[in-house]
């Protein structure tokens, strides 16, 4: 399954702006579980989990409307599952590679020493963070990212900028 991230838009069928009723039924399309079916109109986050390949997205909602979708890397590496961002997966991509790739392609890439990357021109947010074993180098950093922000809302780089 290739999932695109689109910036500004959603994640695959995912629409920021869709209602919680909507953003549940189409995370069950996609193969998502939500974690409560009585997630009320207007919850403020509702996780959704893909069992095969143990993805979760956790859909934020504002006042009842999806305003960001968080992905996270799935936790079974031979997954058939993508996520795609300009055309690059981002979580079989290596992250400084990704940042360079998507640098080349004229997107503002803002770093910080935290591992938490910002790409404030397509409101995303990209970085390592998870406290779950995944690929690393030599000095056991992580290799790939591990968690990707998709929002409609507009936010400050990481260094307040």
């Amino acid at each position: 399954m290739i999932l695109e991230m689109l910036p500004e838009a959603g994640v695959a069928t995912l629409r920021l702006g869709m209602s919680a009723r909507e953003a549940v039924e189409a995370a069950r399309d996609l193969g998502f579980a939500p974690s409560e079916p009585d997630y009320g109109d207007a919850p403020g986050q509702v996780l959704c989990e893909h069992s095969q390949s143990q993805t979760e997205f956790n859909l934020g909602f504002t006042k009842g409307v999806l305003t960001d979708i968080h992905v996270y890397r799935f936790r079974v590496e031979e997954a058939d599952l993508t996520f795609l961002l300009d055309g690059l997966d981002i979580f079989r991509t290596p992250s400084e590679e990704l940042l360079e790739r998507l640098e080349e392609r004229g997107h503002t890439v803002e770093q910080n020493d935290d591992g938490v990357d910002t790409l404030p021109d397509l409101k995303v947010i990209l970085s390592n963070e998870s406290s779950f074993e995944y690929p690393s180098d030599e000095e056991g950093d992580p290799i790939y990212f591990d968690y990707a922000l998709v929002t409609s809302v507009n936010f400050q780089g990481p260094r307040g900028d």
